[in-house]
Order: structure tokens, then C-alpha cells, then sequence
């Protein structure tokens, strides 16, 4: 068996990286909740704690992640509030210890926001605009665009290849996923939208909120692609709820940055290839032993009948009317 790449990453490693940055950690480690990367608290020697991202090896290249960090530092630089991360003496914001990359944030702290509140809806819609205004001046170079390829046919042959599906669904599961995904792609070469700089993981797990207002987190998924990417994921409930979550969100959104309307005909499609991309990246991380004991349950039967039948409705879903605005 080859060895997991968080094997050698050690409490005293993680110590020493942080150490390596010129902070002083006090020895204090908090695991928090982050599965694709490891993420720590760690304090820091008569000053606050700080956030201690170690990047999974082999996802992103440094380039990739400086990018990221790059477009992290224009927003906070423009006050949009994101967490960026943090620079060192030199301007540094990206360091390597021990086969590991790391990048340090401020500890910030907050609550999701709430399901469908439409004043924070509007609140967190006018962020979005200007995240768009400062993602539409240019594209990435070194991180991906969103597309069906590397999202849905990579992360379907990653489900073909896990143990964790059943093998009499495989037939059943191939044929779903492929007329899923040939859905989605007419869908997306037909709406044919501009990519811009995106957050581009922006739910509801990903933005605190304070009496000040919502703040993003974790710029880790960033990539080009269509803006409605940045806000299909925050709209709940049946469509004419989601209707008027949309309508909310874009009443802030439009202060700032157009949104072409066609877009909202993609809302379907990049939902179904999210849920394909979902199951892949499970089946893709399954031998990380994090996965096992935080995910069960996709190692069972009923996950993947409900996943299949899921696959099904949302085959539908792509094809029926978009959402309307009032």
C-alpha cells in the first residue's frame, strides 16, 4: 500500500513549518474541520492564534496556489471582506517545510448565514458583485476553468473505479452519469457564458457571518468560470422560493456587476455536475483515512440507490425551464 501523503505530516512538523515562517507557535494545535487539505489552529507566542492551511500534495502547484493567494490579497485590497492569507517579512504568502506547502490566515470567527434570509441574501449578493467586478479584469493562468471534462468525466471514472460502488449498479450508474453529463455539456456550449475569476465553492459553509456582515473563506476551489457559479449554491427551497432568493441576491449583485440572464438556464447543469463531483472526489480520497471515518456512509448501498436516483431527477432538472426573475 503507498503511503497516504498526510502520513509524515506530524504535530511536530506542523510546528516547525509554522516556525519556519518567522512566527513563534506556542505548542498549542487545534485540528479544524477540513478534509481536503489539513487545517490547524495553531497559537502563537503572545499573539492571536493563527489559521495553518498544508495544501493536500499533488492537488495544486505553487503557482496555482500564489494565484489564489494573488487574488485573495486584490479583493481584501479593494475591502471586500475575504480572509487573505497571511505575508511574511518579504511579501511571501506561500512557504514549503518538510515536502508540505502552508499558507497562515488570521483566525476569524462567525456563524453561517441563515437558509434563505432575504436581507442577507441582498447583503451577501453585493459582495458577490464586487468579487465579479475584480474577477471580470482578467482570467487565471495556472488554476482550472470550469468545465465538464475535468468536474464530471474525471470524477465518473473515479466512481467506475472505487470499490465503493456497488457492482450491480455500475451498469446503471455509467449509463446515468454519461447522458448526465452529455446534458450538461449541450447546456453550457449552448448558454456559452464568459468565465470570469471566481470564488467558485461559495455556499453557505463558506461565508461567516457577524453583526458586521458576511466574510468569505477558503479560496482553495477558485477558478474561472460562469459568475452564476458564485450563486446558484446559496439559493434553498422549491423554485419559487428560489426564485425569490435569486432576486434578492442579485438586487446587491446588480449594484455592482451585470449578470447575463442566460446564465440562470446553467443553474441545473452546474448542480448535477457538482453532485457528480461530489461522489468522484469521495471515491478519489477514499484510501486518505480521513475519508472512512468522516463519510461512512458512502460505503454503503443506500448512498449510492439515493445518489443514483438523485442522478436521474437531476437529468430531468437540466432540461426544464430555468428560473424566471419577477
Amino acid at each position: 500500500m503507498s503511503p497516504h501523503p498526510y502520513e509524515a505530516l506530524t504535530p511536530d512538523l506542523m510546528l516547525d513549518a509554522v516556525a519556519s515562517t518567522g512566527l513563534l507557535p506556542d505548542g498549542h494545535l487545534l485540528a479544524l474541520n477540513s478534509y481536503e487539505n489539513r487545517v490547524v489552529q495553531v497559537g502563537i507566542e503572545d499573539e492571536q492564534p493563527m489559521v495553518a492551511k498544508f495544501y493536500r500534495p499533488g492537488r495544486w502547484t505553487a503557482a496555482a496556489i500564489r494565484e489564489e493567494h494573488a487574488f485573495a490579497l486584490q479583493l481584501a485590497a479593494q475591502e471586500i471582506p475575504v480572509v487573505p492569507p497571511w505575508q511574511g517579512p518579504g511579501g511571501e504568502t506561500l512557504f514549503a517545510h518538510g515536502g508540505f506547502l502552508l499558507a497562515l490566515f488570521e483566525r476569524r470567527g462567525g456563524r453561517a448565514p441563515e437558509p434563505g434570509d432575504l436581507d442577507q441574501l441582498e447583503w451577501i449578493g453585493r459582495f458577490i458583485g464586487r468579487i465579479h467586478l475584480a474577477g471580470q479584469d482578467s482570467q487565471f493562468a495556472e488554476r482550472p476553468t470550469l468545465d465538464v471534462a475535468s468536474m464530471g468525466w474525471r470524477a465518473r471514472e473515479q466512481v467506475l473505479a472505487s470499490p465503493l460502488l456497488p457492482d450491480d449498479e455500475r451498469t446503471r450508474y455509467a449509463d446515468i452519469s454519461e447522458r448526465l453529463l452529455h446534458a450538461i455539456d449541450d447546456r453550457l456550449h449552448e448558454v456559452d457564458a464568459r468565465p470570469i475569476r471566481l470564488h467558485g465553492d461559495c455556499h453557505h459553509g463558506n461565508i461567516l457571518w457577524t453583526d458586521e456582515g458576511p466574510h468569505f473563506v477558503d479560496l482553495d476551489d477558485c477558478r474561472n468560470g460562469p459568475a452564476v457559479q458564485d450563486l446558484w449554491m446559496l439559493l434553498n427551497g422549491d423554485r419559487s422560493e428560489q426564485t425569490l432568493q435569486l432576486s434578492a441576491m442579485l438586487d446587491g449583485y446588480r449594484l455592482f456587476h451585470d449578470l447575463d440572464l442566460r446564465e440562470l438556464a446553467l443553474i441545473e447543469a452546474l448542480r448535477g455536475l457538482r453532485m457528480l463531483h461530489y461522489s468522484g472526489w469521495l471515491a478519489g480520497r477514499w484510501p486518505d483515512p480521513a475519508f472512512p471515518s468522516a463519510f461512512p456512509w458512502a460505503a454503503t448501498r443506500p448512498y449510492w440507490s439515493q445518489h443514483l436516483h438523485d442522478l436521474g431527477h437531476q437529468l430531468d432538472a437540466v432540461s426544464a425551464p430555468p428560473l424566471v426573475l419577477y
